[in-house]
């Protein structure tokens, strides 16, 4: 009786071991991975060296034209624009503590649930947080086809139970699509893809995001990007 229980106590042992080995080296699998897209974009230095962000991207919205405008800054500072017609009719900004909109030119508190996220950002760059264990636990679940290109997949967990799914290209290593999940149990996702990566600079980048699936899609095309100029803290005030 006592040599089975001892056999048991064994074989439980070995088993959590290759299961925390199992975890560790697929960990290890989606840091390297997720390494290889930073040197794709075009190395650590350089967007470590980025301390700020600005993109003007093309997109309609109820059949106008209309301009998403996106400034970042170091660590956690955010502000969207939408633009019709050269006159802001939205804006919301997130100072580094508190969220904001902004409406006929007057300041006003936002949901702050919509920010939630934002205080544990340290980086413009997402890449740069995933790898940080303080930030993300990553675990890589195989392969997935991303509009018809093989992708390496990725869960990344953020400390607070915030979860993405991430896709990334096995040959370019670029970032090809993202789930956030917005309820696990019911199995919902808000997905965006990336694609039509380009120079700005020495920055290698998507300058194509699209929006769900299928003809319901919305397709926002970057047509400015630019970074370490033009952008204060006053932004984002």
């Amino acid at each position: 009786m006592k040599k089975t229980q001892l056999l048991l106590a064994l074989f439980l042992q070995i088993l959590c071991f290759n299961f925390g080995y199992a975890q560790a080296q697929s960990d290890k699998v989606a840091i390297d991975i997720i390494n290889k897209s930073i040197d794709a974009m075009g190395g650590k230095k350089l967007i470590e060296s980025i301390k700020t962000l600005y993109t003007d991207s093309e997109t309609k919205m109820e059949g106008r034209n209309v301009n998403w405008v996106v400034r970042e800054m170091l660590p956690n500072k955010g502000s969207f624009q939408i633009v019709y017609q050269g006159r802001v009719v939205f804006q919301n900004c997130y100072n580094g503590k508190i969220g904001y909109l902004l409406n006929n030119g007057e300041r006003q508190l936002a949901d702050q649930e919509e920010f939630k996220d934002k205080k544990y950002k340290k980086n413009i760059f997402n890449e740069l947080d995933f790898i940080n264990p303080s930030l993300y636990q990553l675990e890589y679940l195989g392969e997935e086809i991303v509009d018809g290109n093989n992708c390496n997949k990725i869960k990344a967990t953020l400390v607070n139970g915030f979860v993405q799914m991430l896709y990334y290209d096995k040959n370019t290593f670029h970032l090809a699509k993202s789930e956030k999940v917005l309820n696990a149990e019911k199995n919902s996702f808000s997905t965006t893809y990336y694609g039509k990566y380009k120079k700005f600079k020495d920055l290698t980048y998507f300058s194509e995001m699209r929006f769900g699936e299928n003809d319901s899609a919305q397709v926002a095309t970057i047509t400015k990007l630019v970074y370490n100029e033009n952008i204060t803290a006053k932004d984002f005030e």
